[in-house]
């Protein structure tokens, strides 16, 4: 390298520093992988990234590249919750938290929680919102509103019930404990537990498995599944106005696989 190309390194102005708190979001193979990144303080949430992760959502709904969600955090570690330092006086993290876990849940195409380390407050909140949660062994779970003297809402409580049943509901509200893996899998917290070192490999083994598959299924099970019960008949509609159904006949008969056209 010779003088210039010496003196052009220096000038160069060095990459901007990575926020502190952030979330990050990639897709890939039709996988939209959204992580919750603020490592000094084992992910947990800031007011800025609750207000984020709506209109994020909002983004990678729109995208009809992405067919599955992942929701993860950076490093070993889910999400501790609420940034405590972030709270005031007012309900304003409350609401934002409540606004982004609708998001979460409501989002049309199917979503995992890929879980590691600490799940607990307001990161157990996105969890149980999310389609299903996957989790390594050693993962802890907790909803800690008790500990503060926050009033759980009425939604994330009656969707954390309908999840595990109002006994255990009660018992992680009413106390604030952490359970593991082991009482996550019995109580229905989480659908699956991994070997340490093999989330990753499952979860991305089953998004695409979810990727291959018809996304009119996918939308009108997740719309039954969560209790709604006046859309059978547009559902029957966009059944018969779509392809899929064939398609699915003729690659089940060709002995291929099927290349499913409707999207959310």
């Amino acid at each position: 390298m010779d003088r210039e190309e010496e003196s052009q390194d220096e000038r160069r102005d060095p990459p901007p520093p990575r926020p502190e708190a952030e979330l990050r979001h990639a897709v890939t193979d039709g996988v939209a992988t959204v992580v919750i990144a603020h490592p000094a303080k084992r992910n947990a949430m800031t007011a800025a990234m609750w207000a984020r992760l709506p209109g994020l959502l909002d983004e990678l709904a729109a995208d009809s590249a992405v067919r599955a969600l992942v929701l993860t955090g950076a490093g070993e570690t889910f999400c501790a919750g609420a940034d405590i330092s972030g709270l005031r006086d007012d309900d304003t993290p409350q609401r934002l938290a409540l606004a982004a876990e609708e998001a979460l849940a409501t989002f049309p195409k199917p979503t995992i929680a890929a879980i590691r380390g600490y799940c607990v407050g307001g990161g157990c909140q996105l969890a149980v919102a999310c389609d299903l949660r996957f989790a390594e062994e050693g993962a802890a779970f907790g909803i800690t509103p008790a500990k503060l003297g926050i009033v759980y809402p009425s939604g994330s409580t009656r969707r954390l019930a309908d999840l595990v049943g109002p006994s255990t509901a009660k018992y992680l509200l009413f106390s604030g404990e952490l359970v593991g893996t082991a009482r996550a899998l019995r109580t229905g917290l989480v659908d699956e537990v991994l070997p340490v070192g093999e989330l990753a490999k499952r979860v991305g083994e089953f998004t695409r498995t979810l990727a291959s598959r018809s996304q009119l299924t996918q939308a009108a099970a997740k719309e039954f599944a969560n209790g709604r019960t006046d859309r059978d008949a547009y559902w029957a509609e966009q059944a018969r106005g779509s392809d899929d159904t064939a398609e699915g006949v003729a690659a089940f008969l060709e002995r291929r696989a099927p290349r499913f056209t409707w999207t959310v």
